[in-house]
C-alpha cells in the first residue's frame, strides 16, 4: 500500500463526524455510574437527535445523489459512499442504544420499583383498567385507514408512531359491506394519536409504579376496529421525512405565511427513514412500498419504537435516587441580589457563565427595563424562546407601557418556527415592533440593548452572549454571557440593530466582529498573527471552545499555524473536521470533546498575541454556515475578571479526565483517563463549585452539600 493510500485525510466528513458526536452521547447512557434516568434522557437525546439529522442531513445528501452524486464535501466522500456509511453507523447506533435501553436501563428502573409493562406482562387488575380505558377513552379517537400497497400514502405524518395491520376477511359479505371484492389480504393503519398520553400509569397491586404504552394498548385492542376480519399480522411504524426545505425570500411576499406553509410542508415531505419494529414479516415489504422509501432506509427496531417520546419519565416525581443530585444555579457575587442593577453596570463589566450561575439576571435586566420610567427603548434579537418567556412578558409590558421596543425574531430558527412565529405575533398585538429576519440570513446573534436617560445624559446598557435567550435552556446549557456599558462596545451595537432592521450600510466596527461580513476574516487574522509571531520564535497560543469546527479556511489556516509552530487547543462538543495530530500538518493541534450532564454550548476563544492576550466569546461556530451565511457577533472580553474566568472555563476542558474524549487522527474518540492514582477531574463539576464559592452565600452548609455530592460519586 502506498503511503498517500495510508495517509490521514486532511478533513473528516461533517455527517460521519456528528454521528460519532452522538455515539459520544450515547456513551453517556452506557455509564453504569451515571443515574438510571438519566441515562434514559441521554438515549433520548441520540433518539431525537437522529431524527433532526435524518430530516434534515441525509434528506441533502440523497438530492446530492438525485443532483448528480458529485464529491461535493472536503472529504472527498461522494454521497452515495457517504449514505451507505451513515445508514450503517446509523445501524449501529440504534442496535446499541437498544441494547442498552433493554438490557439496562428498563430492567434497572423495574428493581426501582418504575415498571414498564408490555402486553405479554399486564396483570389481570391492570388488563382490565386498560380495556376499559381502551373503550372509554382511546377507541373513540382512533381512525383506521385503507391503505393500498400501489398507491402511496403521503398523509403519514411525519415522526408520528402508526400502527399497521395485516386483514383478512372472514365472509365474503364481510368483504361487500366493506367495499372490497377481490379476497385476499388488506393492509389498515392506525396513526396514534398525540392527543392522548403515551405513558398510561397503571394500578400496581406490588407497589411499583407501572406503566404502559399507548401504541401496545391500540395494537392489543385492534380488533375491534376491523369488525368482519382477522388480524393476522401487526406491527408499529414511523415514518422521518425530509425536513430541510425553505422559503423563497425574494418570491414569497408573506414571508410569516411562506415560513408557516413550510412548517406545514415538513409533516408530509417525501420520506428519507421508516422504521418498524421487529417481526414486521410481510408488513415491512409492504409498508416500504406504501411509504415509497427503498429497502436500504427502512430501520427494524425493537420496541418501544420511539425512545425520545419516553423523556417524560424524567419528570416524574419521586425516584430521586435515579437522577443527578441536584446543582444549584448560583447568584453573581458581582450583582445585587435585589433592587435594579444599573449602578453596579454603570461601573463594571458582569460575565456570566451560565447554569452555573443564574440567568436571572438578564431577565431582571429586562424586567427593570418595563417598569424603569427612564429606560426609552429597547432592542434585542430573538432566536429561540421558551414555553412562557419572561423575556417576552418583559418585553410586551415594556411596549404596553409607551417604551419603543424593538424585536428581531428569527423565524427561520429550524424545527422553532411556529413557536417564533407565536410569539412574534403576541409582541406585534402589544405594540412591539417586529422585525422578521434578514433575507437568505439567519440572524444567530444574541444581543440586548437597553437605552436610559440617566440625569442629563443617555446611557446603553448590552448584554452579549453565546446562547439564546431562553430561560429554560440557560438552566441546561454552558453558556457564556456579559453585560456591560462600555461606551465602544454599547454605540457599536446600536449599529449593528440599525444594519439588521433598516437599510443602514454595513457598519465599520472596531470592538464588535460580524459575520457576514467581516468574522471570517478577522479570525484567519487572527490565527495568522499566532503563526507569524511562531515563525520569529515568539510562542504562539490558540485555545478554543465551540460546538463544530467544519470551515475549510479555517481548519486550513489551524494546519498552516501548527506547522509555524503555534500550540492549538480546541474543545470541540459535535462536529469536527479537522484531522489533529498529523505529522506535518496537525501534530500540534489537540482536539477533545466533553459530554456531560449540561450541553456545552458556549464559544470562547483565547489567542495569546506574543503575551498579551485576547479573548473573545461568540455566538456563531467555525462553520461555513455561520461565517458566511448567518449574521453572528463576536465580542472582545477585555475586563480582566471576566477573562480570567474564560481562561478558567478553557484550562478546565483540557484537564477533564471524566467525560472527555479525544479526537485521534483516525477520526476515532478515545476517553481522556486520569493517571493512575489521580482522581478524575470532572470540569462541569469544578465550575459548579467555582460558582459556589463565589457564590454571595458561601455558608458551611452549602459546602457540606458539595461535599456530599463529591462523596455519592458525583464528582
Amino acid at each position: 500500500m502506498s503511503a498517500s493510500q495510508t495517509r490521514p485525510p486532511q478533513f473528516f466528513n461533517r455527517e460521519l463526524s456528528w454521528l460519532e458526536f452522538n455515539a459520544r452521547v450515547l456513551s453517556q447512557a452506557l455509564r453504569p455510574d451515571v443515574p438510571l434516568l438519566e441515562r434514559l434522557k441521554f438515549l433520548c437525546i441520540v433518539t431525537t437527535n437522529l431524527d433532526e439529522f435524518f430530516m434534515v442531513r441525509v434528506a441533502a445528501v440523497k438530492r446530492q445523489i438525485e443532483s448528480g452524486d458529485y464529491v461535493q464535501c472536503p472529504s472527498g466522500i461522494a454521497p452515495s459512499a457517504l449514505l451507505a456509511r451513515i445508514l450503517a453507523r446509523a445501524r449501529d447506533l440504534a442496535t446499541r442504544k437498544y441494547r442498552c435501553l433493554l438490557d439496562e436501563i428498563v430492567p434497572g428502573l423495574a428493581k426501582a420499583g418504575l415498571v414498564l409493562r408490555r402486553p405479554d406482562d399486564y396483570t389481570s387488575t391492570q388488563s382490565s383498567f386498560l380495556k376499559k380505558l381502551y373503550q372509554e377513552e382511546i377507541f373513540p379517537v382512533l381512525t383506521p385507514v385503507r391503505a393500498a400497497v400501489d398507491q402511496p400514502m403521503p398523509y403519514l405524518t411525519n415522526l408520528r408512531l402508526h400502527a399497521a395491520f395485516v386483514l383478512e376477511p372472514q365472509t365474503d359479505a364481510d368483504l361487500v359491506s366493506a367495499g372490497d371484492e377481490d379476497g385476499g389480504e388488506y393492509l389498515a393503519i392506525v396513526q396514534i394519536p398525540k392527543s392522548l398520553d403515551r405513558i398510561i400509569f397503571l394500578p400496581d397491586e406490588a407497589g411499583s409504579l407501572s406503566f404502559a404504552l399507548l401504541e401496545d394498548v391500540v395494537v392489543q385492542h385492534a380488533s375491534s376496529l376491523f369488525a368482519g376480519y382477522t388480524v393476522v399480522e401487526r406491527c408499529v411504524f414511523r415514518v422521518t421525512r425530509d425536513a430541510d426545505v425553505g422559503v423563497d425570500e425574494e418570491r414569497d411576499e408573506d414571508f410569516v405565511e411562506a415560513m408557516e406553509q413550510i412548517v406545514a410542508h415538513r409533516e408530509f415531505s417525501r420520506p428519507v427513514r421508516l422504521s418498524v419494529s421487529h417481526g414486521a414479516g410481510r408488513l415491512r415489504k409492504m409498508l416500504g412500498e406504501v411509504v415509497g422509501i427503498d429497502e436500504g432506509e427502512i430501520f427494524d427496531k425493537a420496541e418501544p419504537l420511539d425512545i425520545g417520546g419516553l423523556a417524560d419519565l424524567g419528570s416524574i416525581s419521586g425516584f430521586e435516587e435515579l437522577r443527578y443530585p441536584r446543582w444549584q444555579h448560583y447568584d453573581s457575587p458581582e450583582l445585587p441580589v435585589d433592587g435594579p442593577l444599573w449602578d453596579t453596570l454603570r461601573k463594571r463589566d458582569v460575565a456570566l457563565y451560565h447554569p452555573f450561575e443564574t440567568f436571572d439576571p438578564v431577565v431582571r435586566l429586562l424586567q427593570d427595563a418595563a417598569a424603569d420610567p427612564g429606560v426609552l427603548a429597547i432592542k434585542m434579537t430573538l432566536y429561540r424562546t421558551s414555553g412562557d418567556s419572561p423575556v417576552v412578558q418583559a418585553l410586551e409590558q415594556a411596549a404596553t407601557s409607551g417604551k419603543q421596543v424593538m424585536v428581531l425574531v428569527e423565524i427561520k430558527a429550524r424545527f422553532d418556527e411556529e413557536r417564533n412565529i407565536t410569539w412574534a405575533e403576541r409582541l406585534e398585538r402589544a405594540g412591539v415592533i417586529v422585525v422578521y429576519g434578514i433575507a437568505r440570513l439567519k440572524v444567530h446573534a444574541k444581543a440586548l440593548l437597553i437605552v436610559r436617560r440617566e440625569q442629563n445624559a443617555i446611557r446603553r446598557y448590552v448584554h452579549l452572549g453565546t446562547g439564546n435567550y431562553n430561560d429554560r435552556t440557560a438552566r441546561l446549557y454552558t453558556d457564556f454571557g456579559l453585560l456591560t456599558t462600555r461606551p465602544t462596545i454599547a454605540y457599536e451595537v446600536g449599529l449593528f440593530f440599525n444594519a439588521i432592521t433598516g437599510y443602514s450600510a454595513i457598519p465599520s466596527l472596531n470592538e464588535l466582529v460580524m459575520a457576514p461580513v467581516g468574522m471570517k476574516g478577522r479570525l484567519l487574522q487572527l490565527i495568522e498573527r499566532e503563526a507569524s509571531r511562531s515563525r520569529t520564535g515568539v510562542v504562539g497560543r490558540i485555545h478554543g471552545k465551540l460546538n463544530s469546527l467544519a470551515d475549510p479556511d479555517v481548519i486550513e489556516a489551524l494546519y498552516r499555524a501548527s506547522q509555524a509552530g503555534v500550540e492549538i487547543r480546541l474543545n470541540v462538543r459535535g462536529i469536527c473536521m479537522l484531522v489533529p495530530g498529523v505529522p506535518g500538518m496537525s501534530e500540534r493541534i489537540t482536539v477533545v470533546s466533553i459530554v456531560d450532564r449540561y450541553l456545552e454550548h458556549a464559544r470562547l476563544f483565547y489567542f495569546h498575541n506574543g503575551g498579551a492576550p485576547e479573548v473573545y466569546a461568540s455566538s456563531a461556530d467555525w462553520m461555513p454556515r455561520n461565517l458566511e451565511r448567518r449574521v453572528e457577533l463576536l465580542f472582545p472580553v477585555a475586563d480582566p475578571d471576566a477573562r480570567t474566568r474564560v481562561m478558567s472555563v478553557l484550562g478546565l476542558a483540557f484537564d477533564d479526565t471524566a467525560n472527555a474524549h479525544l479526537l485521534e487522527s483516525d477520526g476515532s474518540y478515545r476517553p481522556v483517563l486520569p493517571k493512575r492514582g489521580e482522581p478524575a477531574v470532572r470540569s462541569q463539576l469544578e465550575l459548579q463549585e467555582q460558582a459556589r464559592e463565589r457564590a454571595p452565600d458561601t455558608s458551611a452548609s452549602n459546602q457540606k452539600e458539595f461535599e456530599v455530592r463529591r462523596k455519592a460519586g458525583d464528582a
